[in-house]
């Protein structure tokens, strides 16, 4: 059985045949996937799709580009989310500094909130870097007595050294589309090295579509291709990879059934 650790299920790509996307992925073997709030409203809807469904879970918080919304308001509903028994993490949480280059402290200091957050609700946090990486190094290090619960890079793109970094703080790293793309450059080759145990499949949909499905909506029932991609790098079998990802996704997210 294969996993989706990071999906958006409250697209509007998606959410209007929720049910059939949600037949579709579980013909294809992927038994569990994480839905992840970016903002309050996001977060409200990813958990209500999570308790319709049995297979589907979420992350609730605030992404780097939905800080505007940060406030103590939406700050406690989020934690209000954190407590429900289908909520595995705190996120999507992090840096971007190629969207927004110009609110950078604001950025980390709702990173640095929601670090502290996660620990407080024992939960691990779900992370996006993008064009920040050595900023979001230095945060993670410095703030390092908060990360109990551990956590995941999402759809990481970074290098080995960086990622040898953070596996001494407990990180995952997730790998979705990306993986499969022709110039995808050192993701093959940083994927191939990593240690099995702190490894994730994702597809970040309704984005980064596989190869060779790039151009159309992404789903979760494409996780079977980016598990063979990966499995095929790192020269392993696809179903025991499978199983070792789900066994990784039940240490980390510990709610997960």
């Amino acid at each position: 059985m294969f996993i989706d650790t990071h999906c958006h299920l409250d697209d509007e790509k998606i959410k209007d045949r929720l049910d059939q996307v949600v037949q579709d992925f579980t013909n294809a073997n992927v038994s569990r996937v994480i839905n992840i709030g970016c903002n309050l409203p996001s977060s409200i809807l990813v958990k209500d799709q999570a308790e319709k469904y049995d297979s589907v879970y979420f992350a609730a918080g605030f992404h780097p580009m939905d800080i505007k919304e940060y406030c103590k308001e939406g700050e406690d509903g989020i934690i209000s989310l954190l407590s429900h028994k289908k909520c595995v993490a705190v996120g999507e949480i992090g840096l971007d500094y190629y969207w927004e280059k110009d609110n950078k402290e604001r950025q980390i200091e709702c990173f640095i909130s929601q670090i502290e957050i996660a620990k407080t609700m024992k939960l691990p946090i779900n992370v996006h870097i993008r064009d920040a990486i050595g900023d979001a190094v230095k945060i993670l290090k410095d703030n390092k007595d908060k990360l109990t619960y551990g956590g995941v890079m999402h759809c990481y793109s970074g290098s080995i050294e960086v990622a040898n970094e953070l596996l001494k703080l407990g990180f995952y790293f997730s790998f979705g589309g990306t993986l499969t793309f022709k110039n995808a450059r050192n993701i093959p080759e940083v994927a191939s090295k990593l240690p099995i145990d702190r490894i994730f499949t994702e597809t970040d949909c309704p984005y980064l579509s596989p190869e060779p499905l790039r151009g159309t909506v992404n789903e979760p029932k494409n996780i079977p291709i980016i598990a063979k991609k990966l499995a095929e790098v790192r020269g392993e079998n696809v179903e025991d990879l499978a199983n070792q990802i789900m066994k990784n996704a039940k240490t980390l997210f510990t709610k997960m059934k």
